[in-house]
């Protein structure tokens, strides 16, 4: 197998939290050398689970998976001393990755226009909140604000139109945004590879939350709109609906071509008698009696386990999802087997497995799995790397580039 595909690309990560260092962990993934730069104390996302609500561990295991083939410098960009040995690093960089909000950019002079006449070739990736332009543009945001509450998602993921909105969980819009900066990157060293010269790019949480909701707020702009959906009793669709199992487990079946699949349907639950229901004997007789098709459904789906289920209709070739859970993830055989998840090598830091990000190319393998940096643990091999003396180290020190001194 030849070497990962983005060796020698250099990565400048100076992002906190996940959305935009996940675009940076894709990249390391595939060999680049990526540097996190984070401030001397710390990125705040280490101290993510202590937080109330949040899995209690006793290893920073999210760090790990939105931070690891990385390697860690801290520095205080608000002081000189810091500032330089940041552009130092920026000089001879092909990405930068930032996440700070507009105002912030320009008072520790972190734009485009700072930063990128000190390298031509610099591809500058910027994540905000609220987009780069408009009357909000400054504000700070997470994946919950931004991403899932203002786009409409947790307006209509919700259990029926009279519950309250859906809360969404730590981090489900910040990695799909994160896919979304690391496209945008890999866009531009393309483009750079034709032109010579870098760009920057940029894209939000707000613009990702709204593409994800696309199908609703498209409609919108078409003049019409999505309906909540009702309580899964009354859906309107029977055959596109959430069923329960003997053992309490859930699934949705999903059948969509009704001529081809009705027939397999009800032969697989063992109710061909509702072939001879006048309430169900087409698809207009069948769309017109959702309510009263969904309890029959119930009452045969109610008989057997998950698993009798998974098989018998599997085996029927029909379409269904499990409703899965998180803690099933490591037991997953599929998940082990099409690569969602990697083992790592990593047993000492707790991290034995690890979340893999979603994309392969054949015939390249991604780099090894190193464990997440700490704050300042790999400073002394980039500085050297910049080219500074150790005397150098010693002055950058004193002058608190790297948090206060002593």
């Amino acid at each position: 197998m030849p070497e990962p595909i983005l060796n020698g690309l250099r990565v400048i990560d100076a992002a906190s939290y996940i959305a935009a260092p996940v675009a940076a962990t894709i990249l390391a993934d595939f060999g680049a050398d990526v540097v996190k730069v984070e401030n001397p104390g710390g990125d705040t996302y280490r101290a993510l689970n202590s937080n109330p609500g949040m899995a209690p561990a006793d290893n920073e295991f999210h760090w790990h998976l939105t931070n690891h083939n990385k390697r860690g410098i801290g520095l205080d960009l608000g002081n000189p001393a810091g500032y330089e040995v940041l552009q130092r690093l920026v000089s001879n960089a092909d990405v930068f990755i930032t996440n700070f909000p507009p105002p912030s950019r320009a008072r520790l002079k972190l734009t485009y226009g700072d930063l990128g006449p000190l390298n031509e070739r610099l591809i500058y990736a910027a994540l905000s909140a609220y987009g780069e332009a408009g009357p909000e543009a400054a504000r700070s945001g997470f994946d919950s604000t931004a991403y899932w509450a203002r786009s409409g998602l947790m307006h209509a993921v919700r259990p029926d139109p009279d519950s309250g909105p859906a809360r969404s969980m730590p981090g489900q819009g910040d990695h799909p945004t994160g896919m979304a900066l690391f496209g945008a990157i890999m866009l531009a060293l393309y483009d750079r590879q034709r032109t010579g010269q870098g760009a920057e790019v940029h894209t939000s949480l707000l613009a990702n939350g709204v593409w994800a909701n696309g199908y609703a707020a498209q409609a919108t702009l078409a003049g019409t709109s999505m309906p909540l959906r009702p309580p899964r009793e009354q859906a309107g669709n029977a055959l596109t609906n959430h069923y329960q199992t003997r053992d309490g487990r859930w699934f949705i079946l999903t059948v969509l071509n009704q001529d081809r699949d009705w027939p397999r349907l009800i032969a697989a639950i063992g109710r061909p008698e509702l072939a001879d229901d006048p309430r169900f004997a087409d698809r207009a007789t069948r769309n017109a009696h959702p309510h009263e098709l969904c309890a029959a459904l119930d009452a045969a789906f109610a008989t057997a386990d998950l698993a009798h289920w998974r098989q018998v209709l599997g085996e029927a070739g029909l379409i269904i999802g499990v409703v899965g859970t998180a803690d099933e993830t490591g037991q997953d055989a599929q998940m082990a087997a099409c690569g969602v998840v990697r083992t790592t090598g990593l047993g000492q830091a707790g991290i034995e497995k690890l979340i893999d990000s979603p994309l392969w190319i054949a015939g390249h393998d991604k780099a090894d799995v190193t464990a997440a940096p700490g704050t300042h643990q790999h400073r002394d091999e980039v500085l050297s790397e910049l080219g500074y003396s150790e005397a150098e180290c010693h002055a950058l020190a004193n002058q608190g580039a790297f948090g206060k001194p002593g």
